[in-house]
């Protein structure tokens, strides 16, 4: 079932496709579905494919989510092969489609073909790139004063992270998977992973150890895990040298407890910074 996400804090109100005149929006998961919320205002209607507290690199489609995205006016998804089946899907909607990667400096995939993707996706948690997403959906949503009110929000994060990140003891982030490519190369860190950027891939014992090694070697303190997968692979890292475990969020999806408290992109952003800052000592 589609998740609504009318309720993000946009003050637009929940309703199917379509309703009450609104723009019909289907966004393929939270990072997407958040920014057209806060830019379309009660303007629109969302709808976030990815259900709370899933994996949306996991998700599959039932026949009517494949239905409400070919008769939406707007879809936005991201395409490199991050949810192929709603790329497919999307291919025949009778609305505006659009892949929100498009036009960004994207880095490479790390294991060419790892899961069929082509790029690494992660563009949302590096601010200043998420900026440029947002700007493309007040395009397309003909709201630019809404979309640039939540541009100079991300520049004040930008800006955070810059000032929290710039004095720190280390600068190696060791992660479970590779999702903090763009975060550690705009703020001047490391990114070590235990997998690729396809979180249920498996890594190699030879890249097992070589993780255990560079943790040892640089002294990291702490081996992050994420909410949405098994802590597994972190916590044999943490238990093999001695670090600690620790959670730092690639905001692909809110828990249905954050929804509840009413967490945001900007408070995880922020949790994730106070997360940075204590692993690495920063000052």
């Amino acid at each position: 079932m589609l998740g609504l996400v009318a309720a993000l804090g946009a003050g637009c109100g929940a309703g199917s496709i379509g309703s009450a005149g609104r723009t019909s929006v289907v966004a393929s998961f939270y990072p997407l579905a958040f920014a057209a919320a806060r830019v379309g205002g009660d303007s629109v209607t969302v709808d976030d494919l990815t259900p709370s507290g899933a994996e949306p690199h996991d998700l599959e489609l039932t026949p009517r989510t494949v239905a409400d995205i070919q008769r939406a006016d707007v879809v936005l998804y991201l395409g490199h092969g991050f949810q192929p089946a709603v790329s497919d899907a999307a291919a025949g909607a009778a609305g505006q489609v659009v892949d929100a990667l498009d036009g960004l400096p994207l880095r490479t995939a790390s294991g060419e073909g790892e899961a069929g993707l082509t790029a690494d996706p992660h563009v949302w948690l590096d601010p200043p790139l998420y900026a440029r997403m947002v700007k493309r959906i007040g395009r397309v949503l003909h709201r630019p004063a809404r979309a640039a009110a939540l541009v100079a929000r991300l520049d004040a994060l930008d800006s955070s992270f810059r000032t929290g990140l710039a004095h720190c003891s280390r600068r190696e982030v060791v992660t479970s998977h590779a999702a903090f490519g763009y975060l550690a190369q705009r703020y001047g860190l490391h990114q070590v992973s235990i997998t690729g950027l396809a979180p249920e891939s498996e890594p190699t014992a030879s890249e097992l150890a070589h993780v255990v090694d560079v943790v040892r070697r640089t002294q990291a303190t702490t081996v992050f895990s994420e909410k949405l997968l098994s802590p597994r692979l972190a916590e044999t890292v943490a238990r093999e040298t001695g670090a600690k475990d620790a959670v730092l969020d690639p905001l692909e999806g809110l828990t249905p407890s954050e929804t509840a408290r009413g967490d945001t992109y900007f408070t995880l952003m922020r949790r994730n910074l106070a997360a940075l800052r204590r692993a690495l000592s920063c000052r």
